[in-house]
């Protein structure tokens, strides 16, 4: 039997092969409920984004010191019912300064995705690609006042 041998390639070649041609954008995704922050993981995985999950506002917050993102999603109730705001409020005192929004799986008495009356953007995941494309458009907008503050 015939072993087949891979050709050695240089540490050049080895980091090229490394490198994706375009940084997938880091998502932070905080949300208590397993299947919900499993679930949204997963569809964010497969539209490209690198995701970091936190099962609770306190791991969120400790991930948001150790590395940066481009967006923040985050459930509003997690070990009190008020968590995700204060994870999104430690978000914005970032210098980076993330894009920052409310995350939901359900409909109860949730208002229609898009901005609510405080002004913080509610998404809505039960529908896929408007789910991506709201990210996307998220992600966009922080990269848009990033350069209009380097002007």
């Amino acid at each position: 039997m015939r072993s087949q041998i891979q050709p050695r390639r240089t540490p050049a070649q080895e980091a090229s092969r490394r490198r994706s041609p375009q940084r997938m954008a880091r998502v932070l995704l905080a949300d208590d409920d397993p299947a919900a922050r499993l679930t949204l993981q997963t569809v964010l995985e497969a539209g490209g984004y690198h995701v970091d999950s936190a099962a609770s506002a306190a791991e969120a917050v400790g991930l948001l010191d150790k590395a940066e993102y481009e967006l923040v999603l985050s459930d509003l109730s997690m070990e009190s019912p008020e968590a995700g705001l204060k994870v999104l409020a430690h978000a914005r005192m970032k210098d980076y300064r993330p894009a920052t929004a409310l995350v939901t799986s359900w409909r109860a008495k949730a208002p229609r995705a898009g901005r609510s009356e405080k002004g913080r953007l509610l998404v809505e995941a039960e529908d896929v690609p408007e789910l991506l494309g709201q990210v996307a458009n998220l992600i966009s907008s922080r990269a848009s006042r990033r350069v209009r503050r380097a002007r």
